[in-house]
């Protein structure tokens, strides 16, 4: 354990590395931070002696040994447009992403394994044929595109005429398919607890929450797809393995045999792709938090590209860096409880 635990922490090291030094490789490329922290009046004898105090002339060899060296000391540089140790931006920003993912997460969880298992044992039920056939198209949509179709469905509202002028059933069906559209779909909430330091949380009210669905199930709209297909594969290749055979002839219980015999095997690979996946989500909030206007790390992002705020750029990227390496080191150790076979080493049992 504390060999593995060091070798992910050296990994961690060699991830922060590179991209810390891609991120500076691009900064000439994401435009002039000067002329976005000062106004078109200023004169250029003025944004000179800007660039010279922020170290900007200096050769990107001595900007990024600078910025290496405060960066093992804790400190990541000040973000050029909040006037504030980048590092803090980034704490601000960051409860709102986490809990972002890991509502679409329990999302994830909560749906993906029972459609899964249900369409692993009755593949050919015209509910199975149903969820299949809706995880194709949800594979298939960008996730900017089934956040707008969210908004204009439960925030604005549509109103669906299937039978113009008509009454009993007809204007039934009409009130059925119509929404009212009344669920928020901008930003956080005006109802948030405080939990702890920068952490706001959207759950602890009534109000929070409802602000948290809309983007939750874009995020989630991503992986459920994948996750209901791979759980499904999975479990239908389990299902024809000869120990679920040798327990169906022993007379064991067909409700054991699917849930405890084969769905066990069956989540082994889906806990390596989950925890992969899972830490790409939070890279997927850039698009998610866009569109609803979520104050998380993928919003501020963005701003950060559009201002050239090179070292919140950095800081943001190193974050989610270190967020991959915990995220995955994790999935591994989960991995080793649920199938004690397999070494944390790698070198089998």
């Amino acid at each position: 354990m504390i060999a593995f635990l060091i070798k992910r922490l050296m990994h961690a090291v060699l991830v922060m590395f590179v991209i810390s030094v891609l991120a500076f490789a691009i900064q000439d490329n994401l435009g002039d931070p000067v002329q976005q922290m000062v106004g078109q009046s200023v004169p250029e004898s003025e944004r000179a002696e800007i660039r010279e105090r922020l170290g900007l002339n200096d050769p990107f060899l001595v900007q990024y040994a600078r910025f290496a060296k405060n960066a093992v000391q804790g400190d990541f540089g000040y973000s050029y447009f909040y006037r504030e140790p980048a590092l803090e931006v980034i704490a601000r920003h960051l409860p709102a992403t986490l809990e972002l993912v890991f509502a679409a997460t329990l999302i994830i969880v909560i749906f993906s394994v029972p459609i899964g298992v249900y369409s692993a044992i009755k593949p050919r039920s015209p509910i199975s044929r149903l969820f299949m056939g809706i995880s194709i198209i949800g594979i298939s949509i960008p996730v900017f595109l089934t956040a707008i179709v969210l908004i204009q469905i439960f925030a604005i509202g549509v109103t669906v005429t299937l039978f113009p002028e008509s009454t009993g059933w007809g204007a039934w069906l009409n009130d059925f398919f119509s929404t009212e559209g009344n669920m928020p779909s901008f930003g956080r909430g005006y109802d948030l607890v405080n939990v702890v330091g920068h952490w706001d949380t959207n759950l602890a009210t009534w109000n929070g929450v409802q602000h948290l669905v809309l983007p939750a199930v874009s995020l989630a709209s991503i992986m459920l797809p994948l996750f209901i297909r791979l759980i499904r594969a999975e479990m239908m290749e389990v299902l024809q393995s000869e120990y679920v055979k040798y327990a169906r002839a022993k007379g064991i219980s067909m409700r054991r045999v699917y849930f405890v015999h084969a769905l066990k095997n069956t989540m082994l690979p889906v806990i390596t792709v989950g925890g992969v996946q899972i830490g790409t989500m939070v890279a997927y909030t850039i698009l998610t938090e866009t569109v609803f206007q979520w104050p998380g790390m993928g919003l501020m992002f963005l701003d950060a590209i559009n201002r050239a705020d090179i070292p919140l750029i950095v800081t943001y990227l190193m974050i989610v860096g270190v967020i991959f390496v915990v995220t995955n080191t994790i999935v591994d150790l989960i991995y080793g409880m649920v199938n004690p076979t397999v070494k944390l080493t790698g070198k089998p049992a």
